[in-house]
């Protein structure tokens, strides 16, 4: 089994969600694509989004797409040699 690729970028879709008293089934109704690939998102297991679904997220949930993914570097880059 290949080894999971470690990056610094962080989802708040739990976070977002409780705020607005929404679950991740009404999400995926109202965006138009499965819970199973909302969950990959919200458990930070992603390797790509598309715009187009980026951009329905936040058109429901009513937020920008920085409220919805940060990034969160683990320590100083090395320099490039």
């Amino acid at each position: 089994m290949p080894e999971e690729e470690l990056h610094s970028i962080r989802i708040h879709l739990d976070r977002l969600l409780a705020e607005r008293g929404m679950t991740l089934t009404e999400l995926s109704a109202q965006v138009g694509i499965t819970v199973v690939n909302l969950s990959v998102l919200k458990n930070g297991r992603a390797k790509a989004i598309r715009f187009s679904t980026l951009s329905r997220i936040c058109d429901i949930l009513g937020c920008q797409p920085g409220d919805l993914i940060t990034h969160e570097p683990a320590g100083p880059a090395e320099p490039a040699q």
